[in-house]
């Protein structure tokens, strides 16, 4: 077996308007918003670059450009820490900067779903390399990061592969679901996907989460795909294919706590334990949160 090529790039398909965080999202891109301290975009460049991930595909849309903006140098900004002396705040902002040729920006025109928001990427893939696929509103907190962790597994096994973790039975109708062909520990094979099944018709627990691996047959699948409800084109139909066509497709159950930052609730619960694990931050929140549960429990 051919040991499989390193992989080199990822899409960010973040063309969505957020509207779950309107009215903030009506200026701000969604990926813009803040976690402590960094937006979500910067976790998920982040985890890229841990994972040996070297050219980044944003895949956008109009409105989008203070996320451009984010990975442009600042000189201004950057003269002004200097000679304050901020060095710890111009170190921080240096590492958001993208040198130039690494980035590279796509506009979807149409809001047509996240299979179409990848295949807009296709020109900048090349025919013969997989790629990574990385949704900034999920946001893991691992020791070794989600695609890092993605990345080693698919040196050894190759195909296309998903991030995916157990979810409870009732919650299956809000995720894509495995349908298991052998379950490996970390890896499972793959026969089906179902998208948002009923809790009864659900053939696993496993969902599919915001981190992909995927062969470059996968662009010429979309290329195929027919739109849904919606009018959107599924990535879960396209990888699908590749499954009939016989070509391996595996879920791995990665390490590491995942929050939907898509939603308020899950952006509450990110910010609050993303903090709490921040040695200049932690006992100030600890002591917050002790004495605002102790008002509401004497307020019951």
């Amino acid at each position: 077996m051919t040991e499989p090529k390193r992989i080199t790039k990822a899409v960010f398909p973040v063309a969505g308007l957020g509207t779950r965080f309107l009215p903030a999202t009506k200026s701000v891109p969604k990926e813009i918003m803040t976690l402590v301290d960094r937006p979500l975009i910067q976790y998920a460049i982040e985890e890229a670059r841990e994972a040996g991930i070297e050219e980044f595909i944003f895949v956008t849309s109009r409105g989008k450009s203070a996320l451009e903006d984010y990975f442009d140098e600042s000189p201004i900004l950057e003269a002004s820490l200097k000679a304050k002396g901020k060095l710890d705040a111009l170190e921080a902002l240096k590492e958001t900067n993208m040198p130039s040729g690494q980035i590279a920006y796509i506009r979807q025109h149409q809001a047509r779903g996240l299979g179409h928001a990848v295949w807009c990427a296709r020109r900048l893939i090349s025919p013969d390399e997989s790629f990574a696929v990385i949704l900034p509103d999920d946001v893991i907190s691992a020791e070794t990061s989600c695609l890092k962790q993605m990345v080693d597994a698919h040196q050894e096994i190759g195909g296309s592969m998903v991030a995916a973790m157990e979810v409870p039975s009732k919650e299956t109708s809000s995720y894509g679901i495995l349908d298991v062909n052998e379950d490996m520990g970390s890896l499972v094979s793959v026969k089906g996907m179902v998208e948002k099944p009923a809790a009864e018709k659900a053939p696993s627990n496993l969902a599919v989460i915001g981190r992909y691996i995927l062969t470059p047959e996968v662009l010429k699948n979309l290329e195929k795909t027919e739109e849904g409800s919606g009018g959107e084109i599924q990535l879960t139909d396209a990888i699908a294919r590749e499954i009939v066509e016989g070509r391996g497709v595996y879920g791995y159950r990665f390490q590491g706590e995942r929050f939907d930052c898509g939603s308020k609730a899950g952006f509450l619960q990110a910010t609050v334990a993303f903090a709490l694990e921040r040695a200049d931050l932690r006992d100030e929140l600890r002591l917050f949160l002790h004495e605002r549960m102790a008002m509401e429990q004497a307020a019951e």
